[in-house]
């Protein structure tokens, strides 16, 4: 049987444990503390909480198209997992690549209309591992001060020269542009959609000033995938920029089954190099068969049929104009991310609390998620939310928000 727990000893574990309790006591003393709420259910609209919260309505996923639930794509993942097994035990390049990996490689690459594709564990491993790879000292990257935290360390990973732009000023990207022309590759990186603000990225702009002072352009699409564009190609296709962004990271654990992974997409030969360079593909293991199998449906539904995606907007449209009806403050514009901008840390989280007694599963987000006295609930919409869901928690949000004053 299991044993008690060891707890190593000694004067400079003592010391670690004093310091680490210490700032774990800041932290909540801040009002920024991060509970973790465990769930009994699959995900979808409707959640069962464990400890016996059942019927909660779950407005915080990013499931923004509901197939993380759907039963094609569960389907597909058992008979993955059946024919292929649990896992490959190894990375892609000494034992891990089966067909179904190049497969869906494959039609992601046809999804996004690229010559080529490759899959990671996750975006945050695509964004880590593709600007190192990339990027040399002799280059130079510029990206949107309000990028993921994982472009960011994507950056600092790589030797390129490094300038941040103020978040969508295309007059200051364009001055970083005009500064960085002694160095011999420019790329541009800039999320697609910005995940805690809900705004979209000015494309058409940005690959005008790309095209008019010799950049590249690279787009994290993983809040645009599915669903963003008249067949959910994504932002560039929204914007009508399909050609001129050169490189797409996105992921397939959100709109795309909601499992796991990501893929970097673009030119063969950056591909190619990828897999040749690329750290993060190069020492993690394949992505197990059925995720591959999720995503792989999740695709086929998509390309079948581009209902799916064209049913968010009406939804998100609903939920904007209520809320901001009723008083609120909604961030960014068009997007299933609906930010309800607070400003105060224990305010967003105070609310997230009585809004969950009223059974609507939210999240409020704080520094250092978001900068501070930017602190918000973040509501995000899915495809399976119905009119009335959408109802429920405009309504609970009024009722708290009077009650906490955050509405008069």
């Amino acid at each position: 049987g299991a044993g008690r727990p060891r707890a190593a000893s000694g004067a400079a574990v003592a010391q670690l444990r004093r310091r680490l309790e210490s700032e774990l006591e800041d932290i909540r003393g801040a009002g920024t503390w991060k509970s973790e709420r465990v769930i009994s259910s699959r995900q979808g609209p409707h959640l069962r909480l464990a400890g016996g919260g059942a019927g909660i309505l779950n407005f915080c996923a990013n499931n923004y198209l509901g197939l993380s639930s759907h039963p094609e794509v569960i389907r597909a993942a058992v008979e993955a997992l059946e024919k292929f097994g649990a896992g490959l035990s190894s990375v892609r390049f000494i034992c891990g690549t089966q067909s179904i990996h190049k497969d869906l490689e494959e039609k992601i690459a046809r999804f996004h209309q690229r010559e080529d594709a490759i899959l990671y564990a996750s975006c945050f491993d695509a964004n880590a591992g593709i600007f190192e790879a990339l990027l040399t000292p002799e280059d130079a990257v510029l990206s949107d001060e309000l990028n993921h935290a994982s472009i960011i360390d994507g950056i600092r990973l790589c030797k390129a020269n490094k300038y941040r732009y103020k978040h969508m000023d295309m007059q200051d990207l364009e001055t970083k542009l005009q500064d960085a022309q002694k160095h011999r590759l420019r790329l541009v990186a800039t999320d697609g959609a910005f995940s805690m603000d809900g705004d979209i990225a000015p494309l058409r702009e940005i690959c005008q000033l790309a095209q008019k002072y010799d950049a590249l352009v690279f787009i994290d699409e993983c809040h645009a995938t599915g669903f963003l564009g008249p067949n959910g190609r994504g932002t560039d296709e929204l914007l009508g920029v399909m050609d001129k962004v050169t490189i797409i990271n996105s992921t397939l654990g959100k709109a795309l089954g909601g499992a796991a992974g990501g893929y970097t997409t673009g030119p063969k030969p950056l591909i190619d190099l990828l897999r040749q360079r690329s750290r993060p593909y190069l020492f993690s293991n394949s992505l197990p068969p059925a995720v591959v199998g999720c995503a792989s449906k999740a695709l086929d539904l998509l390309m079948e049929s581009n209902a799916i995606a064209q049913s968010m907007a009406a939804k998100t449209q609903r939920f904007r104009s209520k809320m901001t009806a009723a008083g609120f403050t909604i961030s960014g514009k068009d997007h299933p991310i609906c930010p309800v901008m607070l400003g105060d840390a224990r305010l967003a989280a105070v609310m997230a609390e009585d809004m969950l007694n009223r059974g609507i599963y939210v999240i409020g987000f704080s520094y250092p998620v978001v900068p501070k006295g930017k602190a918000r609930i973040r509501v995000q919409i899915s495809a399976v939310h119905s009119d009335e869901d959408i109802d429920r928690c405009v309504e609970a949000f009024t009722e708290v928000g009077r009650k906490h004053g955050a509405l008069p």
